[in-house]
């Protein structure tokens, strides 16, 4: 296993198998329009097998399908097939918005998928409407209802908690979760590449989402964990558990092993980074196996990213990115690199 200048292993990868998605979310794609990678420039399922299995050679042994929403991405349970048939892969997980989930679920139950994550911002209908500016939030309850059905276990529910949007909905939220068998998590709303409409005045950060679950029910305790996982996690009274994903106020870079393949084929270091390599550009122009491994290998031995770290250091914080530049180079949106 290699590491990094800070010890941090290479062990979890996010494959983003589409820049596209279904939704316009308020904290990720708050523009209607957008500057799309070119069509050729996207790797072929074939392609990131190969790429992953070259990550699996230097300890890569966790893999997430992200997209902008990857159930966009045709036959995506060609890919599953390909990267469960890995038996080095112990982890095969996806993140999906949900709205495309119920269709597709056994067939990526049934070529090997491990576990799902959807987002769920509300329970609302019409807030749902509102942060999405779309209608389909009875396709996503319908989703996450086929997750249960299909029998994938550690079902988990992501929640951008925003004041003043949504965040008067937790305890509910944790109250669905337990009803659906899920796990949610709250992830405080981070100022990446695509928050446009981002400021600290929106973030409810983990002590005042704890204070108001408390008070509604009861005592939390911390589960004490040996996890690179992003999310602390925390046991009710009545044994239910929900995590707390803090990035924006008490970000965990020193431990994070996570990296980005995004679907034209640069690699990512940190969600925050503005630059990635490409090795679309090397596989493609024939490069050997063993000048990818070299590559990928060098890359992360010198990795010093703390993106995270440095946003919160920062004197006087604002959007990540503007929306000029953005439109300049579309690899700075967190929905073409994955969350």
């Amino acid at each position: 296993m290699i590491r990094d200048t800070l010890d941090r292993p290479l062990r979890n990868l996010r494959l983003s198998v589409t820049d596209r998605c279904n939704l316009r979310c308020q904290y990720c794609m708050p523009e209607e329009e957008y500057v799309w990678l070119p069509r050729d420039d996207v790797l072929s399922f074939e392609e990131m097998a190969q790429l992953v299995d070259v990550f699996a050679d230097l300890g890569v042994d966790k893999v997430r399908l992200t997209g902008g929403e990857p159930l966009l991405r045709r036959d995506l349970d060609h890919l599953v097939r390909l990267l469960a048939d890995n038996p080095r892969l112990r982890d095969l997980a996806l993140t999906t918005n949900g709205v495309l989930l119920a269709e597709q679920a056994d067939a990526l139950r049934g070529a090997g998928l491990h576990r799902v994550t959807v987002s769920l911002d509300t329970l609302r209908e019409g807030r749902f409407r509102l942060l999405t500016r779309r209608d389909t939030h009875a396709r996503v309850l319908e989703g996450i209802a086929a997750v249960a059905r299909s029998g994938w276990p550690e079902l988990k529910l992501d929640t951008v908690v925003m004041r003043g949007v949504n965040d008067d909905e937790l305890v509910d939220l944790v109250e669905y979760a337990g009803r659906v068998g899920a796990e949610v998590r709250f992830i405080e709303y981070m100022d990446v590449g695509g928050a446009t409409h981002w400021s600290m005045e929106r973030v409810v950060s983990r002590p005042e989402m704890l204070e108001r679950l408390a008070a509604r029910f009861g005592t939390i305790t911390p589960i004490v964990e040996e996890t690179s996982a992003p999310a602390d996690r925390f046991r009710l009274p009545d044994g239910r558990v929900f995590g707390i994903i803090s990035s924006t106020t008490e970000p965990f870079c020193r431990a994070c092993d996570r990296s980005r393949l995004t679907a034209d084929g640069l690699w990512y270091l940190c969600l925050y980074a503005t630059r990635g390599l490409d090795l679309r550009g090397a596989l493609r122009a024939g490069t050997s196996r063993d000048e990818l491994l070299r590559l990928i290998r060098s890359t992360w031995q010198g990795r010093r990213d703390r993106g995270a770290e440095e946003r919160r250091a920062l004197p006087e914080r604002r959007p990540l990115i503007q929306i000029g530049e953005l439109k300049r180079d579309p690899h700075l949106e967190m929905h073409t690199r994955g969350g």
